[in-house]
């Protein structure tokens, strides 16, 4: 009996390239792979995020943009508020110079009537100037004292005048006969009329007033 036998043929593959080389190079790829992914990622996040802030920005700068504009808005009607109260202002000052112009037509009278009250006894007055609110007065008195006690009533008691200023006092003597010398004073006074409308606030309109007591020689001269 004739037995054939296979021949078998055995291959053995080896080999030949370093397998280290080769690990080494497929996780290098790997993380080269992952970096780039990773990258691609951030990328995107960043992006996201840049549009987002963009957005932010966007927002906020429509909203300046609205608050800016009712800012000027309201800066002109600011502005127009300030013209109108400063017409108003204009008019009430044109307001105040009529009435005062209308009250002040009657100061010469107050300053003849409250001197004349205020003058106290052995003071004459023989000059009189009005200057506007301003007045001097010249007289004579029979003392230093007389002149202090009308300083003090022009300051003191009398609603129509203020900050009186005594500018001069000088000692004289007057003849009332050929053997009668008297001494006396010479003095100069300086005193600012009160305006009507101020005046009455202190004195009603209608208050009673004293009667007028005659005065020296006092032309009135503006």
């Amino acid at each position: 009996m004739r037995v054939g036998l296979a021949e078998v043929h055995v291959v053995i593959l080896i080999n030949l390239l370093p397998h280290r080389e080769a690990a080494r190079k497929r996780r290098k790829d790997l993380f080269n792979v992952g970096l780039g992914l990773s990258a691609l990622i951030g990328g995107v996040l960043a992006g996201l995020v840049f549009l987002w802030f963009q957005a932010q920005i966007s927002a906020q700068q429509d909203a300046n943009q609205i608050l800016q504009t009712e800012i000027e808005k309201f800066d002109a009607q600011i502005k127009d508020i300030a013209g109108l109260e400063a017409e108003i202002a204009a008019l009430r000052a044109r307001q105040q110079a009529v009435e005062d112009l209308q009250s002040d037509r009657n100061l010469p009278v107050h300053l003849l009537t409250e001197l004349a009250r205020q003058l106290p006894e052995g003071v004459y007055v023989s000059s009189m100037r009005q200057d506007g609110q301003n007045v001097a007065l010249q007289g004579v008195a029979q003392s230093n004292e007389r002149v202090s006690e009308l300083l003090r009533n022009l300051g003191n008691n009398s609603p129509w005048f203020s900050r009186p200023e005594l500018v001069e006092i000088v000692a004289g003597t007057v003849a009332l006969t050929p053997r009668d010398l008297r001494r006396v004073a010479n003095f100069n006074i300086k005193v600012t009329l009160v305006r009507a409308s101020e005046a009455e606030k202190v004195v009603p309109v209608g208050a009673p007033q004293a009667k007028p007591v005659a005065v020296a020689s006092a032309p009135l001269a503006k």
